[in-house]
């Protein structure tokens, strides 16, 4: 069953309202849904009234409006942003919208490509990187379960794994984030992907994206060891697309070249460089 979500704001939508306050409308079309839908809302001397029969005050509008980095959660008494620090990693993550789709920062480092894309085309293009998405889809690094969610629309399943509970927490607050807990074809599993991997029967999946953290946080998701399982669980002719980096910076070319010599070496056959999804592509 679909979940009832809170309206989610960010200051784009805010803007929306203030100019239209300041227009002097009664009625105005706004996403509350950060993009995904439009819905008409009463605009009154006091505030905002939304569709749940909310009043959000223009002070709490201003408030959004002001904070270019945050996404907020209307609750029934207050605003609240959205952000989880954990304790077990040391990490703050917080939802930051875009034109598009939101991305998380952490540690106030974006997790996606926002520049001159955003994070649902970002992902799109490591889609069509492995393109025909079919069969059993493993994608090894949830965050946002973007890819997962575009994945299970082909696929038959997808099996999605997040380290840390909190950005699953993240998660149920986002708007576009809402398949992974209303899809029935998406397996989440909260661990260590280099852990969980080796759990896996061989040749279970078709397909594997494989879009980890740089390689300072996760040099373990580099390593050939790990490279070699992905390798095992991967069905014979089936496809393989790594996350790297930009291919035209320095760090970028040096961990391509790296990535491609290991996966080479975990037995992986044409592999070469995928510059438009910022990654490398490998068959079995």
């Amino acid at each position: 069953m679909k979940r009832a979500m809170p309206p989610v704001l960010s200051h784009f939508q805010a803007a929306v309202l203030l100019t239209a306050r300041q227009q002097k409308e009664k009625v105005v079309a706004v996403s509350l849904d950060l993009g995904l839908s439009v819905t008409e809302v009463q605009l009154t001397e006091a505030g905002v009234l939304l569709p749940n029969g909310r009043l959000l005050a223009w002070t709490q509008v201003e408030t959004i409006a002001a904070n270019e980095l945050g996404c907020f959660l209307v609750t029934e008494a207050e605003i609240e942003k959205i952000q989880i620090f954990s304790e077990q990693f040391n990490r703050l993550y917080s939802l930051m919208p875009t034109m598009g789709a939101p991305t998380m920062l952490i540690s106030g480092i974006p997790m996606h490509r926002i520049k001159g894309t955003d994070p649902y085309r970002d992902t799109l293009t490591k889609i069509q990187a492995v393109a025909p998405v079919m069969g059993d889809v493993l994608d090894t690094t949830m965050g946002l379960g973007y890819t997962a969610i575009e994945a299970a629309k082909t696929a038959d399943r997808v099996t999605t794994i997040e380290l840390d509970p909190a950005v699953v927490e993240i998660c149920r607050h986002n708007p576009w984030s809402q398949q992974l807990f209303d899809n029935p074809k998406i397996t989440r599993i909260v661990g260590d992907a280099y852990d969980v991997v080796a759990e896996f029967e061989d040749g279970r999946f078709s397909r594997i994206i494989h879009d980890p953290p740089v390689f300072s946080l996760a040099g373990d998701l580099y390593a050939t060891d790990f490279y070699r399982q992905l390798y095992r669980i991967l069905k014979p002719k089936g496809r393989l697309f790594h996350y790297v980096g930009d291919p035209e910076s320095k760090s970028g070319r040096n961990v391509t070249r790296g990535v491609m010599r290991r996966l080479q070496a975990a037995g992986f056959t044409q592999v070469r460089p995928y510059p438009h999804a910022f990654g490398v592509v490998a068959r079995k």
